[in-house]
């Protein structure tokens, strides 16, 4: 836009929200993003155990997260502590969401899919938004992989 003159935008509105909780394979690109009423402690056991489910013949998951709180909740310590789970965190440092690969696959994802667009219904975004999470970063992961695996190499 030239400088000095105004641009009119288009913007959805309503107060609808797309919480995702989801995790991303470093060496496949598949996904696991689950479409969350909040993410809290319960929605991160969810994940964690479709995780399990979807890696069955793996004796160790490894999982690098941030430092939110419900990470660290006592249900998901819980949790973590029964007998025969195969989750392993770990936890990128604090301010550090570079270090972060799901912050990583988000920023993709914004890049893609929400900058300079606008969705006029708020169905059309979510849409939008999950198929590119779950279809496309599995289909197209050797294009993406280098801006989201960058500081992981496998």
């Amino acid at each position: 836009m030239p400088r000095g003159q105004r641009c009119a935008l288009p913007a959805a509105s309503g107060r609808d929200r797309l919480n995702l909780h989801g995790a991303i394979d470093l060496e496949t690109g598949q996904t696991r993003i689950m479409d969350v009423q909040t993410v809290d402690a319960e929605s991160t056991i969810a994940l964690f155990e479709a995780l399990e489910r979807a890696n069955s013949t793996m004796s160790r998951i490894h999982v690098f997260l941030d430092n939110a709180r419900y990470h660290h909740a006592r249900a998901v310590t819980g949790w973590l502590q029964q007998p025969g789970r195969r989750i392993v965190l770990h936890f990128v440092p604090s301010y550090c969401p570079h270090l972060n690969p799901i912050e990583r696959l988000w920023k993709v994802m914004h890049e893609n899919v929400t900058h300079n667009r606008c969705y006029a219904k708020f169905r059309d975004f979510a849409q939008a938004v999950l198929g590119f999470l779950r279809e496309t970063v599995p289909l197209r992961f050797d294009e993406f992989s280098s801006s989201i695996t960058d500081n992981f190499r496998v």
